[in-house]
């Protein structure tokens, strides 16, 4: 495991910025109490005591790139969770899904977030972090949203639609080792498009499309991508969907389902798009206490509107989508929560350690 860690870690530093963390400190006031009352107090706290043995002081979540969905919905639910549960919490800027694993796998990071596709190559062994690893010490926590599959080019560049692109167009695929990057270059070579292929943090792309320097930006981030969202605030651009034909060939070859992009997510955006998406799950390395764990799915699940405020992705932040995991064993802090909570029905077999 020190070889993956000393792998994960020197990714992190090449791939995080510096963490910006802030701090929810909740204070308790007591009343002064007699009798049988100071009695069921007394217990009442020792058992709260009780429920945070082995909780850790502070905890990070890793993200993506800023500018994509990843980081600005994982700022979020760090903030949440610090707030309800008064424990130090932030974000960490990393290379996305699959560097995510394997450091939630080796606990180099407490939690993270990743899709189903990256997911299950990890657990397969497939991580390019580290060939031949299975990655299964990293655990399902808690379901995010559907990450969309698309296309954004300049208005003034002509492209309206993949068949538009031309041969040898320079296509920027996000961070390197993300779902984007992972999977968007597949789908384009099974579409037939001929490209040169770049990679880098969303916002920096967007940057390098206004600049003349790519001519598209295949985009896989929940909606609105703030990178997205901040390109038609400066310069007319093409949200370019796919056809029926190219949604059919993508969806029979990739672990992907159909997704219609809503018309509101954009103002650039007359009619829904037509797209296809992944989902994406909340990750806890699977040795954290199952106390910590079922009190941070409690904190993010019990309340969507607050989560929905964060990031509107967060719309899909909801406790009956559980079983789009089919892939990752749940940690048993979110299963039994999701058990209590939601209904759910989660065999011994798809539960760590069960």
């Amino acid at each position: 495991m020190s070889c993956v860690a000393d792998h994960a870690a020197m990714g992190r530093n090449i791939k995080t910025a510096p963490e910006e963390r802030k701090q929810w400190r909740k204070t308790m006031k007591f009343t002064a109490l007699t009798g049988a009352v100071v009695v069921a107090a007394f217990s009442a706290t020792m058992s709260v005591a009780q429920d945070r043995t082995g909780w850790p002081e502070s905890f990070t979540v890793g993200t993506g790139s800023q500018g994509g969905t990843y980081f600005g919905y994982g700022s979020g639910w760090a903030g949440i969770v610090s707030e309800v549960l008064g424990v130090s919490g932030g974000a960490e800027v990393t290379g996305g899904p699959m560097q995510n694993m394997a450091l939630v796998h080796t606990g180099d990071l407490p939690f993270g977030m990743t899709t189903m596709g990256p997911a299950a190559e990890s657990i397969a062994g497939s991580n390019p972090i580290a060939p031949g690893l299975p990655m299964n010490n990293a655990c399902a926590m808690f379901p995010m949203y559907q990450t969309p599959f698309s296309v954004t080019a300049l208005s003034s560049s002509g492209i309206t639609s993949v068949a538009d692109i031309p041969a040898g167009a320079r296509i920027g695929f996000g961070p390197a080792g993300s779902t984007s990057d992972t999977y968007f270059p597949r789908m384009m070579e099974e579409l037939g498009v001929d490209f040169e292929r770049r990679n880098g943090g969303w916002s920096d792309l967007g940057g390098q499309l206004q600049d003349g320097l790519l001519d598209v930006i295949a985009f896989a981030a929940g909606v609105p991508v703030p990178a997205v969202s901040q390109l038609e605030v400066q310069t007319a651009i093409n949200i370019i969907e796919f056809t029926e034909e190219e949604q059919a060939k993508i969806t029979a070859a990739f672990p992907v389902a159909n997704f219609d992009i809503s018309a509101d997510a954009y103002t650039t955006l007359e009619a829904p798009a037509r797209s296809v998406s992944m989902w994406n799950f909340a990750i806890a390395n699977c040795d954290l206490p199952e106390t910590f764990v079922y009190e941070v799915v409690n904190a993010v699940m019990s309340d969507n509107e607050r989560m929905v405020n964060t990031h509107r992705a967060a719309t899909s932040t909801l406790p009956e989508f559980w079983d789009r995991n089919t892939v990752m064993k749940w940690h048993p802090g979110a299963a039994r929560w999701f058990t209590e909570n939601a209904g759910a029905s989660i065999g011994a077999d798809m539960i760590h350690g069960g």
